[in-house]
Formats: structure tokens, C-alpha cells, sequence
């Protein structure tokens, strides 16, 4: 049986008067979006404006809360306490779920961005704050992760989880990211990322970067479209899935299909 899974992206990510990357674009291809909630990017009129557009395409709503850094982008360890970060994911996925019910739906997922999505993989007590946060407003919640610290709270908490590949970067031997601090930890040749994503969703195979493979069981693929080319890398890899033989759907939709066949 062919595969069916979902293409995300992270979207809303300007502030203000300045954009980043091109959401209009990248809407056309992907079918969830991970909406800043302004914290590490995203304003009212651009989360007001996201969920429109993804009510009006289709396209599923998962929010994306990082660490207060909105100067450094959300890259930044702020050194928080569990319970801070606990309350700072309650104060942005309360914010999103108020643009989405005035729009007649509902936040479908939750996408922990930069530092705070690494540091959830490997630090137990952030990780329980996230889950936590997430199963108490919304026991339907999916939570996205790499398989982790996050992965085993949210399951623990009750909350389906999305595994998601991040085709772009490379990945170490225990599942957890190459820090970009460190050289090859982004890729950048498209054909290789086309292979790479094509082998992630088909064969459940990944290289990691000491050359050894992984099994992983991707449920969502994250594209990006930030930087230049992305945007024709991400409708080449939905093409090249599709002309594969693999099916595409919100994940919610991907989610519901999976507890079903299981």
C-alpha cells in the first residue's frame, strides 16, 4: 500500500512591516501549515491572515510557539523554567485557537519552533510542560516531534504524534538533529533532498550523518521556504512524491487514516 502523508510548513513567520519566505507560495503545495504565534515571529494581522488563507485552501492549522526570542528568531535558549515554558505554549496556542474558532475551525496540531523544538527532544521536564499544555486545552491535540523526550510525554499524556522529517538537515545516529552550528548540519542540493525525502516516506530509511541508516516512520514532512529556491524545492518534492505513487492529506486526515488501519 502506497503511503499517505502530510507536507507542513512553517508560515506567518513575518512581523510587521517585514515578511519572511513566501507563504502564498508555499500554500498552493503543502497541506498543514505551523503558524508562528508570535513569540519567535507572527503579529495578529499576520495570524489572522494565515488562518484565513489555510480555511480558504484547505490547508490543516497547527501552531508553532517558541521561546520569547523574537529578536533572535526563537534560536536562543532563554533558560527557562518548566513552568514558563508551560505557560508560554498555553499563552500562544491560546492566541492561534482564537483566530481559528473566529474562522470557524480549530488548531489540528502542535509544532514546538527552534530551541524550543530541540530542547523538547532531550530535556524531560520541558517536554512534559509542552504536553501537558497541549492535552489540557485540547485532548484530540497531535503533537509533532522527532521521536524523543517529546514524543514519549505526549504520548504518555494520551495525545497522538506525528513523526515528522526534516528532509533539509542532517541527523545524527539517535534521531536527534546535527546542531547548525556545526558544518553539513543543513543540506543544500536539491537532488539530494528530493532522494533523501523519497526514501524517508517510501522505504522508511534515512543516512544519517556518519553514513549510518535509521528507520524512521515519518507521518509529516516539513518543507521550508525560507531562503532562495525553496519554494520550487518544496513543489518539486510534492511532485516527485505524487508522481511516486504517494498519497497527500492534512494530517489530522493522515492521523485519523493511521488509528484506523491500526
Amino acid at each position: 500500500m502506497n503511503p499517505t502523508i502530510d507536507l507542513v510548513a512553517d508560515l506567518g513567520e513575518g512581523f510587521g512591516a517585514y515578511t519572511i519566505g513566501d507563504d502564498s507560495e508555499l500554500l498552493e503545495i503543502v497541506t498543514s501549515a505551523n503558524i508562528a504565534c508570535g513569540f519567535h515571529a507572527g503579529d495578529p494581522d499576520i495570524m489572522a491572515a494565515t488562518v484565513a488563507e489555510c480555511v480558504r485552501r484547505g490547508v490543516g492549522i497547527g501552531a508553532h510557539p517558541s521561546f520569547p526570542d523574537l529578536r533572535g528568531f526563537g534560536r536562543r535558549d532563554m533558560g527557562l523554567s518548566a513552568g514558563e515554558v508551560q505557560n508560554d505554549v498555553l499563552y500562544q496556542l491560546g492566541a492561534l485557537n482564537g483566530f481559528a474558532a473566529f474562522h470557524g475551525t480549530k488548531v489540528s496540531h502542535l509544532a514546538p519552533h527552534g530551541r524550543l523544538g530541540n530542547l523538547v527532544a532531550v530535556r524531560p521536564d520541558y517536554a512534559r510542560a509542552v504536553a501537558q499544555a497541549a492535552a489540557k486545552v485540547d485532548n484530540k491535540m497531535i503533537v509533532v516531534a522527532q521521536e524523543g523526550e517529546l514524543a514519549a510525554a505526549s504520548r504518555a499524556a494520551g495525545l497522538d504524534v506525528a513523526i515528522v522529517g526534516i528532509v533539509d538537515r542532517a541527523y545524527q545516529e539517535d534521531g536527534t538533529l546535527v546542531p547548525r552550528t556545526q558544518s553539513g548540519a543543513v543540506l543544500h542540493d536539491p537532488a539530494e533532498i528530493v532522494e533523501r525525502t523519497l526514501r524517508m516516506v517510501i522505504e522508511g530509511k534515512l543516512r544519517c550523518a556518519n553514513g549510518v541508516d535509521m528507520t524512521i516512520d515519518v507521518d509529516t514532512v516539513l518543507l521550508h521556504g525560507d531562503n532562495p529556491g525553496a519554494v520550487q524545492l518544496a513543489g518539486r518534492i510534492r511532485s516527485e512524491l505524487i508522481s511516486a505513487g504517494v498519497s497527500l492529506a492534512p494530517l489530522a486526515e493522515v492521523m485519523d487514516a493511521k488509528r484506523k488501519a491500526a
